[in-house]
């Protein structure tokens, strides 16, 4: 039996589209996620099967397989043969989106690094804007 995840929630002030480009698409990686510094990757837009590969903050790249994706709704992955996190949007009106982050049990402590991910996330798109970020399992 799978232990459960942990959830880390956030709201974002912006299209739930606009969202999804930004968390689904590669080269903007590195506007939000506050672990990856660049990304080498063919494809455009994440997609079942995509790989490629991240450059963390210490300078380490890393393969990285994108295993399911929702098109405009989530997408999960793995880092080398680890299960990683989860991304997930949803609209909660024309101008307010809410984005997930799964975190495996085991890598708790990464929740700390998607809660920033989510306020970049919303800098981005709508400076100053985002809701509170919540933590749940």
């Amino acid at each position: 039996m799978r232990s459960p995840d942990l959830v880390v929630a956030g709201t974002v002030a912006a299209p739930v589209d606009a969202v999804w480009r930004v968390l689904a698409e590669p080269e903007a990686w590195p506007a939000w996620g506050p672990s990856v510094t660049a990304v080498d990757c063919p494809d455009a837009r994440v997609r079942t099967g995509t790989r490629g590969r991240v450059r963390t903050v210490a300078g380490v790249w890393l393969p990285f397989t994108v295993v399911t994706v929702e098109p405009g709704r989530s997408w999960t992955w793995r880092i080398g043969p680890v299960r990683a996190t989860g991304h997930r949007v949803a609209a909660l009106g024309p101008e307010r989106t809410r984005v997930e982050f799964t975190v495996p049990w085991w890598a708790a402590p990464y929740a700390l690094v998607c809660r920033r991910a989510i306020a970049r996330i919303g800098d981005h798109l709508a400076p100053g804007q985002v809701r509170a970020i919540s933590l749940s399992s």
